[in-house]
């Protein structure tokens, strides 16, 4: 891997000394900032890269984002090559359409190895939309990541810890086990929601960004902005400001997208806008 155009790529120039924690969560920050969590990649072409050394080319040469696996399979990648002791964890998130739950549906990885305390472990996170900005030590208690509070403690469905997220958020929590796993632990998850139909990936157009200032969504054409006191829905009525969304505000300028492409990707995007104010019609429909 080159490291110095994967650390470019997340806004760093370079990167010195050995693995300290204010390194680590200027690494953490700088990812989750210049490198979003989107599923734009699966509306046309399903399927991608899991290899994190494919995923990291894919980055460089297309200011591409990723999910859960390519994300953190990544940062891991990542991590790894800077002297830092990474393990990948099976987990799986609750959210309001899906209960808890360990399936590996989502990658965790926990971090020790700091100079400052070598045994002390962390959990880092870059691959879960609207959660972590910060590493987390591995114990119970709550952070406060702006604009969101977030909580540590042992997990019910297994022997590992549960990731509480704000009221706010787009999670409602995420569990994990403890025992290490390797990549491929998360091959069969990967090939399911990265080209089923069904799959929540494919079938809605998704990008999250954990900006210092706020923490920034897009479902479809509905943009929304998360700060301490207010939330900002804009809806993206044309496809210009839908791609100058993309560019400017999520880092997606999609070089390898042909007009054909972009065209499609739009009619995409606006039809699941339409599904949605269908399925919301019939909602407020039924409880007349």
């Amino acid at each position: 891997m080159d490291t110095t155009a994967f650390l470019q790529r997340i806004g760093l120039d370079e990167y010195d000394g050995p693995p300290r924690l204010e390194a680590l969560t200027r690494l953490h920050e700088a990812f989750v900032d210049q490198v979003p969590y989107e599923s734009i990649q699966y509306q046309l072409t399903p399927g991608g890269p899991l290899e994190p050394e494919d995923v990291v080319k894919r980055m460089i040469t297309r200011e591409a984002g990723g999910y859960c696996f390519q994300l953190n399979g990544s940062f891991a990648l990542l991590l790894t090559e800077l002297g830092y002791g990474v393990r990948m964890n099976r987990g799986g998130v609750q959210t309001a359409n899906r209960p808890g739950g360990v399936d590996a549906s989502h990658m965790v990885l926990t971090v020790t190895g700091l100079i400052e305390d070598p045994d002390r472990v962390w959990l880092v996170d870059v691959g879960l939309g609207d959660g972590l900005r910060q590493p987390m030590p591995l114990e119970v208690g709550e952070a406060y990541q702006y604009p969101f509070t977030l909580r540590l403690r042992p997990s019910e469905l297994t022997d590992g810890w549960r990731l509480d997220h704000d009221p706010r958020a787009n999670l409602i929590g995420m569990d994990f086990e403890s025992a290490p796993v390797g990549l491929d632990a998360f091959a069969d998850q990967h090939a399911r929601l990265s080209t089923e139909p069904t799959s929540p990936f494919v079938r809605l157009a998704s990008a999250f960004r954990r900006t210092p200032k706020s923490v920034v969504v897009l479902r479809s054409v509905g943009l929304s902005e998360t700060f301490a006191d207010r939330v900002d829905n804009t809806l993206l009525e044309n496809p210009t400001d839908y791609f100058t969304a993309l560019a400017d505000i999520f880092h997606l300028p999609l070089p390898h997208y042909s007009a054909t492409d972009r065209n499609q990707l739009w009619r995409r995007v606006w039809s699941q806008y339409e599904d949605f104010l269908s399925r919301q019609r019939e909602e407020d429909a039924g409880e007349d």
